[in-house]
């Protein structure tokens, strides 16, 4: 029987000897191989965190101790750890287990964990808590070395020695975030895993420390380790916020990790835990290309090639080629994104305009301040950002660009989308949360031609604009001319207005209501604020985003169709769309039953 198969649950990790665990890591990895190239997923943070999380699991107990992961895409070894093996074949699919540490899946997930730049804080609360009621758990935040740099992680350090008496950090860095890390810290860090003279001595002292068993002289080891960073290295810049640091250890050498794990716990205060690991470890892939790898679709595990591949051209590389073609004619168009440069499009702007294209790191609410003051000088910054991060910054949206109605152009990549990434990464409430932000302007393309227009308008008007389009391939402007109007013409019954990218479907929800004797009308909307020309009434909205606060609800629209107004789950798009009543079968029969009282018809 293999070292996996007599894995059921946290505990019978600590039972294996340690000569097994070499297996059990090989095993763990082959299991989301195996999986993911079927569902695709977060594979090349999870692969690099493998031996950290068995050292996690040996060192503390996940039912009680609290260990909480920023971001929660590296958690797929624990989730296959900790009792969900056999559920493992099932993430990110309708119903099945999510990609992100869920409290609801486990109680060894301590915390909610999509975004970055939340584990520190909740860790604290946690601790604090614990204090006050006399509890004796571990508290245990897991953080990237780039959502570290995110500025909750950073203010939460700031009060982490002052809020709770002991919480433990364990820093895992892989010098990445989703593209390359960017700033001081990412030098600092690596300044220290470089150091020559610390090293050489470190790693003789570790081949030493790796042979005390007992633990007073394990504690010695790490104490003579502390003397060495002071010696080589200065004060280390953790050690200023009052945390013990132990580090840099290689996070891929069980043992040591293990061993490090084990002294932070033993520790009085709080520790700092600088763990080097490589995102993607174990696949050749992944190891040499950890930007594609960080999130994929399904794959053919031997060649690592795409199961599908894309048909025509992106939203996103839309957007990329429309920036580029405008920032060629005006010296002032600039491009800022938060550790987003490929996933937004922006690789081909930060080629040719290096000294226009600013990377602020996992720091959205800066992306958007920064913009702001590029906009106050002259400039014609465009933010590219996701619809699900953009939410962290609505208050930067407010207060820093539209109370001054600054020229911040906001490209808001993936909004309306749902997917396998579930509820944390849903992008439906952009409407809702900036269309009641004054002076701004909401554009909704919907094709690659009118995205470009749409850019074109945003850098002339002046003042703050949203621009708002989905994940995948962008429609042609001809479909969508071809879809609009009434099918045989004559007056419609209702009028279908298709916001953005759902002309498609709306023309199906056309033809099927001509199936049922319901004559309607397409009209495609690229504009939510301020709102086009609305048809006589009864109109219906069709639109990608929460119909609690979206553009149906602002127009009155007598039929409203989107996304309702509770938690969504993951899975298929269509899946979900069925499951809501957002796909054009469900769309259909209900306005049909709406306007006639008529029942849907099999076939």
């Amino acid at each position: 029987m293999s070292a996996l198969d007599r894995v059921s649950c946290a505990a019978d990790v600590k039972a294996l000897a340690p000569g097994e665990l070499p297996e059990l890591a090989a095993e763990v990895r082959a299991a989301m191989l195996e999986t993911t190239s079927r569902t695709g997923g977060h594979l090349a943070s999870s692969l690099g965190a493998v031996e950290l999380t068995i050292g996690l699991l040996r060192t503390f107990d996940p039912e009680k101790d609290r260990v909480l992961w920023d971001v929660g895409h590296q958690t797929y070894a624990w989730k296959i750890l900790t009792g969900r093996k056999d559920a493992f074949p099932t993430l990110r699919q309708l119903d099945g287990i999510t990609g992100f540490q869920n409290p609801g899946e486990s109680a060894c997930d301590a915390f909610i964990s999509g975004h970055a730049g939340v584990a520190l804080a909740a860790a604290e609360g946690f601790a604090a808590a614990r204090d006050r009621n006399g509890g004796d758990e571990n508290v245990v935040a897991v953080v990237g070395d780039a959502s570290l740099t995110n500025g909750m992680n950073l203010e939460a350090l700031n009060t982490c020695a002052q809020l709770a008496k002991k919480v433990i950090v364990v820093l895992n860095d892989n010098e990445m975030s989703i593209s390359r890390n960017v700033g001081s810290f990412a030098r600092l860090l690596g300044r220290t895993i470089s150091g020559v003279r610390y090293n050489r001595v470190k790693a003789a002292a570790e081949r030493a420390g790796h042979k005390l068993k007992l633990t007073f002289l394990r504690g010695a080891y790490h104490k003579i380790e502390s003397r060495l960073k002071s010696l080589w290295l200065g004060n280390s810049f953790f050690e200023q916020y009052g945390l013990r640091y132990i580090g840099p250890v290689d996070g891929h050498d069980l043992k040591a990790v293990e061993n490090a794990l084990q002294v932070a716990k033993e520790d009085k205060r709080g520790v700092v835990v600088h763990v080097v690991t490589v995102k993607g470890k174990g696949y050749a892939p992944a190891e040499r290309n950890p930007v594609r790898w960080h999130g994929v679709g399904p794959f053919d595990r031997a060649t690592g090639e795409p199961a599908a591949k894309s048909s025509g051209a992106s939203w996103s590389d839309a957007f990329g080629a429309a920036l580029c073609a405008l920032a060629r004619r005006d010296p002032r168009v600039c491009a800022v994104t938060a550790a987003m440069k490929d996933g937004t499009g922006l690789s081909a702007f930060a080629r040719e305009f290096p000294d226009r294209f600013f990377d602020v790191g996992i720091c959205e609410g800066q992306a958007v301040s920064f913009a702001a003051g590029l906009a106050a000088a002259g400039m014609r910054p465009v933010v590219a950002i996701y619809s699900t991060f953009l939410q962290r910054a609505v208050d930067q949206i407010q207060h820093d660009a539209c109370l001054q109605h600054l020229p911040v152009t906001f490209a808001i990549d993936r909004a309306g989308c749902v997917g396998a990434d579930g509820a944390t990464h849903h992008g439906l409430y952009d409407v809702a949360l900036l269309r009641p932000l004054p002076g701004m302007t909401i554009r909704t393309p919907t094709d690659a031609a009118d995205l470009a227009a749409a850019l074109d308008e945003a850098l002339a008007a002046g003042g703050p604009w949203a621009i708002r389009y989905p994940r995948g391939a962008a429609a042609a402007a001809a479909d969508v001319a071809a879809a609009a109007g009434t099918v045989g013409g004559g007056e419609p019954e209702v009028t279908l207005l298709a916001v953005g990218d759902q002309v498609a479907k709306a023309s199906r929800v056309r033809e099927l209501l001509a199936g049922w004797g319901v004559a309607a009308a397409v009209t495609p909307v690229n504009r939510v604020k301020p709102a086009p020309a609305l048809p006589p009434h009864p109109f219906a909205v069709l639109e990608n985003g929460a119909v609690a606060g979206g553009f149906g609800e602002a127009v009155g629209a007598d039929f409203r169709f989107g996304w309702p107004d509770c938690v969504v789950g993951q899975g298929p798009v269509e899946a979900l769309e069925r499951r809501h009543g957002f796909d054009a079968e469900s769309i259909a029969a209900a306005l049909a039953a709406a306007l006639r009282g008529k029942e849907r018809k099999n076939g």
